[in-house]
């Protein structure tokens, strides 16, 4: 499959360069686009400072841009915690998205969303401070009358970003069942019948 992966609030840090090169690994095609312009943080705090001065609106339209000139390909859009929300509204405005991969995050929907079957996974810490019972509960059922399909797979006493060796969240036996389950999910979105779905780059 071709990816877009987004990095968390924490910004370009090696935990996504590891996720893209197990991703590749496993075959598939992934840019990490840097939303951040190389700028990393280690406290959640500094990270949302950043992106607050950044703003929500020149996030998303670097977002949009990096993913452009490969969306003709059918994306699967995958995020970690920001990163997430940002795949996430991509996804739901690309009519030729093939997925959508969603760790440690999500976002509010527009009223008006609408795909048509498109294959999502979630990813999350039970429970999660950013994520809470009540709004994971309406964001399914949300994501459902828009038209999705959802599998949502909680990891209880993990930290938020659990995914990440280099922060405090980190949970190994979390993490990786976290990629065990995600490339499955990513597997079964292949077409053996299209050989770039197959390229590493």
């Amino acid at each position: 499959m071709n990816i877009m992966l987004f990095h968390s609030v924490h910004g370009p840090r090696p935990a996504v360069r590891a996720a893209a090169d197990r991703l590749r690994a496993a075959g598939h095609q992934v840019w990490t686009p840097d939303l951040f312009e190389g700028r990393t943080f280690d406290s959640v705090e500094e990270g949302m400072a950043h992106n607050t001065e950044i703003g929500k609106d020149e996030l998303l339209r670097r977002a949009v841009l990096a993913a452009a000139p490969y969306s003709d390909r059918g994306l699967v859009y995958a995020g970690l915690s920001l990163g997430a929300s940002i795949a996430q509204t991509l996804a739901l405005g690309d009519d030729k998205a093939r997925g959508l991969l969603l760790l440690h995050g999500t976002s509010d929907l527009a009223p008006n969303a609408s795909v048509d079957g498109l294959p999502v996974q979630l990813h999350v810490a039970e429970p999660d401070p950013f994520e809470t019972d009540d709004w994971l509960s309406a964001w399914y059922l949300q994501m459902g009358r828009a038209g999705a399909d959802v599998e949502v797979y909680r990891y209880p006493g993990a930290g938020h970003l659990y995914t990440d060796p280099g922060l405090p969240d980190y949970d190994e036996e979390a993490a990786e069942a976290t990629w065990r389950v995600a490339l499955g999910f990513l597997d079964s979105l292949t077409d053996p019948g299209d050989p770039g779905d197959q390229t590493g780059s």
